[in-house]
């Protein structure tokens, strides 16, 4: 059955409708499923040498939180380098990125897939990979309509990605104007997440000093990195300074420099942090850990902007903005008389709070996701995935030690997976991970025949809610409107529920 008229004219005007919505891609690329009859299908944005999901469809929650690095998959890179339509053979031995990614289809690997190159202009922004479990599937598709399906995406996406663009407050960069590397970028779609750009976008144009706190582990320093990056001396070196680590003798001559000669051992002259941030960025990670000696100094270059050198007279003079980091509260530490409350002040012109991973929800997956495919490329495998009781573990879980504990899980599940693994392919089951309360977390429904009556009637009900609830929320790709259609439900109504019920 080949793909008709009416068919591509329909998508043409479901894409463009879409595109002044927030969820335009997901819109795109259920459009396409629908109409193309895929098994999986997914939207990808091209950037520094990766492949980035913008939406899927008919894949497991966490691939949107991987980021493929092309030279680690030999389709993607076939596919990004072909320039036309990709039709691989249904017996070709390169591996496919979703196998085993298909929800409840663990043990079959994908028979038919297509990849179609998405350009603006000359320039490559994406791909559509199209994906299938019998092997002509899409065999009926002529190169030609593949290519007008492409040409229809590639035009939305760039006009997507112009629009998401325009709606950046302030004048903040985007990855479209901005490329970053894979492991600064901050992985999250959570209404706090969202919450957390909006303020780093707001701030990072500004040359405002940034207080960053949170819990240790929730990812301070990404934060400090996307407001460097995001502002206009990105062109300018970001230092960083972890004052923890510091014994209090040499912290002196770590932030300011040195003369030779100036104390025992300086042997030359030592160029301090300032000095090798000016006209950039000082990141001061634990800055609450500072001695009080330092902070007097460290308050005379905020206001006046100058220095010395330790055994050096003369001042210097530096432009530098200062990001600092804390997971203690400083406002406890002033009243405590450890911390300076003028410098408290000139530190925290703009406060942003970090979220902690137990507050982030749908992230949890995204985040797993991610790390999946690191540990894959890490240790050389074909493919990791995640089973439906483990992301339920994870997603349960309340991560005392949030990403930086969830990043190592991942990884001790996946060395302790490895003894069980046939080919390199691992599928990470909840008796791979180790953490305090597994046992309740991957407990799951009984069916109605077996199931025996310890709870009263309203716990249960709770219980068969949340269940359904999040269920209905995964098959909707964790977007809670879609959620509330699929309920049919008011979504005003459906958020207050999950509030009642923990889901958010």
């Amino acid at each position: 059955m080949t793909i008709s008229v009416e068919g591509l004219a329909a998508l043409a005007v479901e894409i463009q409708n879409g595109l002044s919505r927030s969820d335009r891609f997901s819109r795109m690329i259920g459009s396409i499923h629908h109409l193309l009859r895929c098994d999986a299908t997914a939207l990808l944005r091209y950037e520094a040498q990766h492949f980035r999901p913008l939406a899927t469809a008919g894949l497991a929650p966490d691939v949107m939180g991987r980021r493929f690095k092309i030279e680690a998959h030999p389709r993607l890179e076939a596919i990004a380098r072909a320039g036309d339509v990709v039709r691989f053979p249904a017996d070709s031995d390169l591996p496919d990125p979703y196998d085993g990614l298909i929800p409840d289809r663990h043990e079959l690997h994908v028979h038919a897939c297509v990849g179609l190159p998405l350009f603006s202009g000359q320039d490559l922004i994406g791909a559509l990979t199209l994906d299938g479990m019998n092997a002509s599937q899409f065999d009926a598709y002529s190169d030609e309509e593949l290519r007008v399906v492409a040409s229809l995406v590639g035009s939305a996406l760039n006009n997507a990605l112009l629009l998401e663009q325009l709606e950046q407050p302030g004048n903040a960069f985007t990855l479209s104007n901005q490329r970053q590397s894979d492991s600064s970028e901050m992985i999250g779609e959570s209404l706090p997440m969202q919450q957390l750009k909006k303020e780093i976008g707001v701030v990072a144009p500004t040359d405002l000093n940034v207080l960053i706190t949170g819990e240790t582990g929730v990812g301070k320093e990404l934060v400090a990195q996307a407001l460097h990056r995001q502002s206009a001396r990105a062109a300018s070196p970001l230092i960083y300074l972890n004052c923890a680590a510091l014994p209090e003798t040499v912290a002196e001559s770590e932030l300011f420099g040195h003369v030779k000669g100036a104390f025992t051992g300086a042997v030359h002259d030592r160029t301090g942090k300032f000095e090798m941030a000016d006209n950039g960025t000082l990141f001061l990670d634990e800055i609450g850990e500072l001695p009080l000696t330092l902070q007097a100094k460290l308050l005379r270059v905020l206001q006046y902007g100058d220095l010395q050198r330790v055994g050096e007279d003369r001042h210097l003079k530096v432009d530098v903005r200062i990001l600092a980091a804390t997971n203690r509260d400083l406002r406890q530490a002033v009243a405590d008389g450890s911390f300076r409350a003028d410098l408290y002040h000139r530190l925290s012109v703009f406060p942003l709070q970090v979220p902690a991973l137990r507050e982030r929800g749908e992230d949890i997956i995204l985040l797993a996701g991610y790390f999946c495919e690191k540990c894959r490329v890490k240790f050389g495998l074909q493919h990791i995935a995640l089973s439906a009781a483990a992301r339920n573990m994870l997603s349960g879980y309340g991560w005392p030690g949030n990403i930086r504990e969830l990043e190592h899980a991942i990884y001790r599940a996946t060395i302790v997976a490895q003894a069980d693994a046939r080919n390199g392919d691992i599928l990470l089951m909840p008796q791979h991970f180790s953490l305090d309360n597994a046992a309740e977390l991957t407990a799951e429904v009984p069916p109605l025949a077996e199931a025996l009556p310890q709870q009263n009637l309203q716990d249960a009900t709770r219980d068969f809610q949340r269940q359904y609830i999040l269920r209905a929320l995964q098959a909707s790709d964790n977007n809670w409107a879609a959620c509330a259609r699929r309920l049919e439900m008011d979504a005003g109504n459906l958020h207050r529920l999950a509030r009642r019920l923990a889901l958010k």
